[in-house]
């Protein structure tokens, strides 16, 4: 005989309160990019050395040579609806998975225990978040739960695709500033190489030469690559929030017993997360 769900007390009364999602800055990415050029910069210092480590074809063969280049690899809308979603890297949606678990269930129990449409009394606190809102609301139309489930799926894809691409952008630019930096070099070293009889040209060139390098590594190395791997990491952790939107509603959409949900909420969780809503 097959294993059936524990039961559930209908009679069970909830109090809904939704969180809102905030938006906040990431210290620890700032900090960190701030760190790292102290850090260079000290290292400068230390030398006690006169030399002038900013040059301007230097800084413009690399910043504008990066976007321009990193830009080839992609049409016009892809790089300018990037923007927003690169600003994710420094500014972060904060949202606890367990919360989220947490409300989710309060919205089964209501849901089973005064029925679907009991999901449009608490319309007010399900405003708090947009796309719980959203989801709430394709339940409340009577739409089944395979669709409710595509529709869902879907817009998490999409979700997931448009980060990606996003930091696909910034990946092909971490590849491309080193890349610029040598080109920088070749071009102030051919500069160097045609005029050698005129000892004034050499320091210029040799600076365009040795900048663009140093420029690029610092570019591509401490500020877009970090980036990157920034914005996925901000990316996964608004995927489960999603995912755990998407199991959800299509569990109140069954009707299924909100102790199954908790079960199937709780395998998505990491182990530091999981949730005991009924125990």
């Amino acid at each position: 005989m097959a294993d059936q769900d524990p039961p559930f007390d209908s009679s069970s009364d909830v109090n809904i309160r939704i969180t809102k999602p905030r938006v906040s800055v990431d210290f620890n990415t700032v900090f960190g990019l701030i760190l790292t050029f102290l850090v260079i910069s000290g290292g400068i210092m230390i030398g006690k050395s006169d030399a002038n480590f900013f040059n301007l074809p230097s800084f413009l063969i690399v910043i504008v040579g990066t976007i321009t280049v990193t830009s080839i690899s992609y049409t016009w809308e892809e790089v300018t609806s990037a923007g927003k979603i690169i600003g994710q890297s420094v500014f972060r949606k904060i949202q606890s998975p367990k919360v989220m678990a947490r409300q989710l269930l309060d919205l089964a129990v209501l849901s089973k225990t005064k029925g679907l449409l009991a999901l449009s009394g608490v319309d007010g606190e399900l405003r708090k978040d947009k796309h719980l809102q959203q989801a709430a609301q394709i339940v409340t139309d009577g739409y089944s739960a395979s669709d409710v489930e595509n529709v869902l799926a879907q817009e998490l894809d999409a979700l997931v695709q448009r980060h990606r691409r996003s930091a696909s952008i910034l990946r092909r630019g971490s590849e491309v500033a080193p890349a610029m930096g040598l080109i920088g070099t070749l071009i102030g070293l051919v500069q160097m190489l045609a005029d050698l009889q005129n000892p004034e040209t050499i320091g210029p060139s040799m600076a365009v030469a040795l900048l663009t390098t140093f420029y690029g590594a610092i570019l591509g190395t401490a500020v877009l690559a970090p980036m990157a791997a920034k914005l996925e990491r901000n990316s996964n952790d608004e995927a489960m929030i999603r995912t755990l939107v998407l199991i959800a509603m299509s569990s109140i959409s069954r009707q299924d017993n909100p102790r199954r949900l908790e079960m199937m909420l709780n395998s998505e969780l990491p182990p530091q997360e999981r949730i005991r809503y009924f125990d």
